[in-house]
């Protein structure tokens, strides 16, 4: 398949690792802010292939998992209002809240659906004039220009029983805030899709700023060694550096019809962060022409405290400062059919790569 297969050949694979192996000398860790990196990472073995003295952190990419508690609690709320349909993307249904979670309130009955686009869920808006239909808008600059998108659609076809939820980040203000935060690494290797979205000037200060490099990269294994190869070069010479090995589709400004849309509907606003608090600016929400679509607005809804689960440190793995192993509930109470942790729940989450590629 192309743009796949060429970049998984083992001539290929086995070539950047030896080039690793044999320029690296010094200690080097490098962080992949990106769950589709994480996961490719475990699922292809790459590991396996660096030298001994390199380490790959995995932060904060997974946007099942940055979710807070308090947004899942809030959304678990408003299934309880009458006559809602919660709209939902697969994965968030079964991250735990404080009590519950989606997919057991949806087995009480609760009306909510799992849809593989915004659209879908404005559809479901136009279908039932009658019912309020909220859509839980997670992911960062890949996904928000969707959402922008259905909200401009909803305001212009007046569909005002429709309204968003927006747990939507942005990347560059959590990667700033895990350096201020001592995170200790050498390196990002900076996640595609969203870099082919909002492009390369997001990172540009990260290399005199912080004095570290950063890679945007693809996702295939050949990607992913490659740009492991760029920033142990940059390690190796001293010099941080801003590059982007993932050019077949990255482009400098990246794409600025969707950068346009996303800056006519959202603002940044300080956003809370699952085990890393709240990051000023991390956040998208609805500008105030667009705010009657805004669901936490539109809806008061109460519920307790928002509580993390009782030795899950979920917080601590995605900040990058401790791996899956370390948590006492790992492979024992946590696990893809029980999980505690919001990073056991999706694929890309740290947790459940580790599960079901990890050679433990």
């Amino acid at each position: 398949m192309k743009f796949i297969d060429e970049f998984r050949t083992s001539q290929q694979i086995t070539t950047l690792s030896e080039s690793i192996r044999k320029v690296s000398r010094k200690p080097a860790t490098f962080m992949e802010v990106c769950g589709g990196h994480t996961m490719a990472i475990h699922k292809y073995g790459l590991l396996s292939l660096l030298p001994g003295h390199i380490r790959l952190l995995s932060g904060p990419g997974c946007p099942v998992c940055v979710s807070s508690q308090s947004y899942i609690d809030k959304a678990i709320a408003l299934s309880g209002i009458t006559n809602m349909i919660i709209t939902t993307y697969g994965d968030l249904i079964r991250v735990p809240g404080t009590f519950s979670s989606l997919e057991k309130e949806k087995g009480k009955g609760k009306d909510i659906r799992i849809v593989y686009s915004v659209m879908e869920s404005l559809a479901i808006a136009g279908q039932n004039p009658e019912k309020e239909v909220v859509f839980l808008g997670i992911g960062f600059e890949t996904t928000a220009p969707a959402s922008a998108a259905a909200i401009q659609e909803a305001q212009v076809r007046r569909i005002n029983n429709f309204s968003l939820f927006s747990g939507h980040k942005i990347m560059p203000p959590v990667m700033s805030a895990l350096v201020e935060d001592g995170v200790q690494i050498d390196g990002f290797i900076a996640p595609g899709h969203v870099s082919a979205i909002a492009g390369l000037e997001m990172y540009r200060d990260f290399p005199s700023r912080y004095g570290l490099g950063v890679v945007v990269s693809g996702f295939e294994p050949a990607d992913i060694l490659q740009s492991i190869l760029m920033l142990v070069k940059q390690k190796e010479n001293g010099i941080p550096l801003l590059e982007n090995e993932y050019r077949r589709v990255v482009k400098e400004k990246g794409n600025r019809i969707a950068m346009n849309l996303l800056g006519k509907v959202f603002q940044p606003v300080d956003d809370e962060w699952r085990g890393i608090g709240l990051i000023t600016g991390s956040g998208l929400g609805l500008r105030k022409e667009y705010m009657c679509f805004d669901a936490g607005i539109k809806f008061n809804v109460s519920f307790s405290k928002s509580v993390e689960p009782g030795g899950c440190i979920c917080g601590e793995i995605l900040k990058g400062k401790k791996s899956p192993i370390d948590c006492p509930l790992f492979r024992k109470t946590c696990n893809p059919v029980n999980p505690v942790g919001a990073c056991m729940v999706s694929p890309e989450g740290s947790c459940s790569a580790w599960f079901n590629y990890a050679n433990l």
